[in-house]
């Protein structure tokens, strides 16, 4: 009986673990998509509920703005909300759903600074972060029984959904992308933003002034979640030629967005 079981579940792994990243990067990820979309959008749902929404028009605006051109090049329908929130945070879920805290709206000085941002946090969800954590972390019966426990996000499986899926500061648990992780959405989200039309050489600046934020008396937490390497600038730095090719044929193709601030 056993054998059999065992037999069956390395059929299931051998059908559903192989996949790559938009970098080309092979990757450990057998948890269904459809699944963890499903826990993206109880647990954007619940966020909504519990955090205070911003009216700001302006503000949701400029968000809007940045956000609908970048989503433009990966497809589908995505959803952002400003949350009205001091801390500089923003983050996307699988199942296409997107928050931006005020207090990194304030931060930044003009739309290509938030694209940076957004390009990042929509590279997670192109490669597959979250499932790929829950499936290396959880593995697939412990990651199934996860889907019900983002409703309860309080109880210590919630906490643990919740941090994987990239949400888990919002409830005291931090569960940060690996490195690797990091490095791949920076590299996707360049590269998008730029597709779209916006400056990539704003990024630098962005994770710049991101870093500087980090050190002064309000604690930045989207560093907390998001951990910031020395080599991060230097990477990006070291992309831009590509990304710059890119935003010139996106802008040759009449892409250049004007989302004011």
């Amino acid at each position: 009986m056993k054998f059999r079981i065992l037999c069956a579940l390395l059929i299931i792994f051998s059908l559903t673990a192989c996949a790559t990243s938009p970098m080309g990067r092979s990757q450990l990820v057998f948890m269904p998509d459809s699944e963890v979309d499903a826990m993206g959008l109880q647990a954007f749902s619940d966020l909504k509920q519990g955090k205070k929404i911003s009216q700001d028009t302006k503000e949701n605006q400029f968000v809007t703005c940045v956000t609908d051109a970048i989503t433009r090049e990966v497809g589908g329908t995505w959803e952002v909300v400003v949350f009205e929130d001091a801390t500089l945070n923003a983050f996307a879920l699988p199942g296409n759903k997107i928050g931006v805290h005020t207090g990194l709206v304030e931060l930044v000085d003009n739309q290509d600074q938030l694209a940076s941002i957004i390009g990042h946090e929509i590279g997670h969800v192109q490669a597959r972060h979250s499932n790929e954590r829950m499936s290396q972390k959880l593995g697939a019966q412990v990651g199934i029984s996860l889907i019900a426990a983002v409703a309860a996000p309080t109880t210590p499986m919630g906490q643990t959904a919740l941090s994987l899926l990239g949400v888990g500061a919002q409830y005291g648990v931090i569960m940060p992308f690996s490195r690797l992780h990091e490095s791949e959405a920076d590299m996707i989200g360049v590269e998008l933003m730029a597709k779209a039309g916006f400056n990539p050489a704003e990024s630098v600046t962005l994770w710049q002034k991101m870093a500087q934020a980090s050190q002064g008396a309000q604690p930045a937490e989207f560093l907390s979640t998001h951990p910031s390497h020395e080599t991060r600038i230097d990477d990006l730095r070291a992309h831009l030629p590509k990304a710059t090719a890119l935003m010139q044929q996106a802008r040759a193709a009449g892409k250049n967005p004007k989302c004011a601030k």
